[in-house]
């Protein structure tokens, strides 16, 4: 009698389980069906749905229908109608950046004696506020490591401002440097030499390509250094970089030069046509792009002279006038001197 009591109550327990599976699994497709519904009009099933936020409703701009109404705004509740207002209404700090060792997450204590509604610091309170204001900064920085990582984040930061380089292609830098210390491939090399490293990788990653002559001219290490740590952090971290495009320097040297945007696409033209014939292959990016945008001012009569050209790309004469030569000669371009 005990065994068939024991057998029941296992077979009770198993029903059990197959009763809340399925229940759960109820719960689970109303729930898609629900999701499916916030993306898809259920009318007309398209997918552009439009928020009309003085309404609080979400209309499906094909057949008009109001597919949810009522829903939170998850923007501020104040206004502001410029940079200043928005900054003054604004309760939260500077977004999380890389670029910073912190990461900009820690507090800054301003250098002006003023409190938050601008007035001025009684005398009384001021030597209390700089001995604040010191320690704070001492404790941002804890140890070596982040010492160290601050000054390789601001000789990034120095780099990329001399170069004119974007807040992205900081970022991912900031990335790369940041990789390369977890993986502790900074010890027995210098710190500017992998900053620089990072930097070039990260103009490469980002298609805004600078040559290591560009890289070097604003690090204080050479350029072999510098060439030499980038494959070595690169091979290391696993960075996936393509070849950089001759394409990819046209804008920038024809910027460099006042040329039109004539000009721009008829060399963007001319290096197309080239790497179909397989001409850049083997060939220096630079002196390719250079020689098409000789080529281009030419054609479109806002002519340079060789050496404007070779200033502007960092590169001599003497490989444009042979990459020039034959470009023409392998695309059949007459030049007309």
């Amino acid at each position: 009698m005990t065994e068939i009591e024991k057998v029941k109550e296992i077979e009770k327990t198993e029903r059990e389980k197959i009763r809340e599976s399925i229940k759960m699994r109820k719960e689970k497709q109303k729930l898609g069906q629900f999701e499916k519904a916030t993306v898809e009009c259920p009318e007309c099933g398209s997918h552009t749905l439009v928020h009309d936020y003085e309404r609080a409703e979400l209309v499906c701009n094909e057949c008009g229908l109001v597919v949810d109404a009522d829903f939170i705004d998850q923007g501020p509740e104040w206004r502001a109608f410029d940079h200043d207002q928005r900054m003054k209404r604004s309760r939260v700090g500077a977004p999380m950046t890389y670029t910073i060792h912190d990461k900009g997450l820690s507090t800054m204590i301003d250098w002006r004696n003023r409190d938050s509604y601008g007035k001025s610091i009684s005398s009384k309170s001021r030597a209390q506020l700089y001995r604040l204001r010191k320690w704070q900064r001492r404790i941002r920085v804890s140890n070596a490591t982040e010492r160290n990582l601050a000054f390789a984040l601001s000789e990034l930061d120095r780099m990329a401002s001399a170069l004119g380089l974007s807040r992205n292609v900081r970022e991912t830098a900031a990335v790369v440097y940041r990789k390369a210390v977890e993986k502790n491939l900074i010890r027995g090399r210098s710190i500017e030499g992998v900053a620089a490293a990072a930097l070039y990788a990260a103009c490469r990653q980002c298609n805004v390509p600078r040559t290591l002559d560009e890289i070097g001219e604003v690090s204080r290490v050479s350029r072999k250094e510098i060439g030499r740590t980038y494959r070595f952090i690169s091979r290391e971290l696993g960075l996936k970089l393509i070849p950089t495009s001759p394409i990819d320097y046209v804008p920038r040297f024809c910027s460099g030069l006042n040329l039109r945007g004539e000009v721009q696409s008829k060399a963007v033209e001319i290096l197309r046509q080239a790497s179909e014939k397989e001409l850049t292959s083997g060939r220096g990016p630079t002196g390719v792009a250079a020689a098409a945008i000789y080529i281009a001012s030419i054609l479109c009569g806002d002519r340079r002279t060789q050496r404007e050209v070779a200033e502007v790309a960092g590169i001599t004469e003497v490989t444009i006038r042979n990459r020039y030569k034959e470009l023409a000669e392998e695309l059949d371009i007459e030049i007309i001197l």
